[in-house]
């Protein structure tokens, strides 16, 4: 068993289609990718293709039927009894602390039936709405990253997240363009910022951190999802850490993502959740 401590960032791309994502230039994400596993998958059958059940799932470990989220309004959302896995560890390591920053309303505040996460989180600019041009959204995911960076490199914290919306933004406003691709590959560099942060840190060399990057789903050509294409259900997993190689990139699904934070802190998983760390689940079982 390690003596190093453990941490946990996830980062969320949000609306990153899974061919996109391979023809773009991402050097950060690719040499996470050899160090870890790159997994292509399949949203779950009982989620749509839509921003907030599919992140409601990855960070509560649960599908829509459980956390009652089915579209990009969370009333009559049930994460009372699913909640999100920042808060299950902060109430398992007591003294921990965590921190989660982004553009998207619900995720951090009490817009559309949010927070998402319990207690909410840090979202510069958040006076703005939620149909700010892309270029605004391009200034936040910045600002996002700086902010998140400056907390890698400074706290304490036992698990991060952060959430950019610029490849979903343009995605919705014009379609998978040159200038969709170019989010994605803006993405990889704000992914470099953070990861440099990390390794900048004081107590890097005592410190095991887990890095996980996904998506939610993708586009059609003509821009949106919400639909049952093979472009729109289609997402992926980038993820290293302790004990994950190529083989842990089959049969994962996003609810395997609060579960192997949890995991990967060392904390039970509880059986409710119906993911699973990743690797450990067997051929052709799916999460329920």
């Amino acid at each position: 068993m390690s003596n190093l401590e453990p941490r946990v960032l996830f980062v969320a791309w949000d609306g990153v289609r899974d061919d996109e994502l391979a023809a773009a230039h991402t050097p950060c994400l690719d040499a996470l990718a050899a160090r870890g596993f790159r997994a292509t998958m399949r949203v779950h059958p009982k989620n749509p293709t839509i921003s907030g059940p599919v992140w409601a799932t990855s960070l509560t470990g649960v599908h829509s039927d459980e956390h009652g989220i089915t579209g990009n309004d969370f009333h009559g959302h049930r994460l009372g009894s699913f909640p999100d896995v920042l808060y299950r560890i902060r109430e398992g390591l007591p003294g921990a602390s965590t921190f989660a920053t982004g553009a998207w309303a619900p995720l951090f505040s009490e817009v559309s039936g949010g927070p998402l996460l319990v207690g909410g989180g840090h979202r510069p600019m958040s006076g703005i709405g939620d149909e700010a041009s892309r270029e605004l959204i391009a200034s936040i995911d910045e600002a996002t990253t700086g902010r998140c960076a400056m907390e890698l490199l400074t706290a304490d914290h036992s698990a991060v997240f952060a959430h950019l919306e610029r490849p979903d933004m343009v995605g919705h406003s014009e379609g998978v363009t040159p200038r969709y691709r170019a989010a994605i590959e803006t993405c990889d560099t704000q992914l470099g910022v953070l990861l440099a942060a990390i390794d900048a840190r004081s107590n890097r060399a005592n410190e095991e951190w887990t890095i996980i990057v996904a998506t939610d789903h993708g586009h059609r050509n003509e821009g949106g999802h919400g639909g049952e294409s093979h472009e729109e259900r289609t997402a992926w997993i980038v993820a290293v850490g302790p004990e994950l190689n190529a083989s842990s990139a089959s049969h994962v699904d996003h609810s395997d993502i609060a579960a192997h934070m949890l995991h990967a802190l060392g904390l039970p998983i509880p059986s409710e959740i119906a993911g699973r760390p990743f690797g450990t689940r067997s051929a052709g079982l799916t999460p329920r």
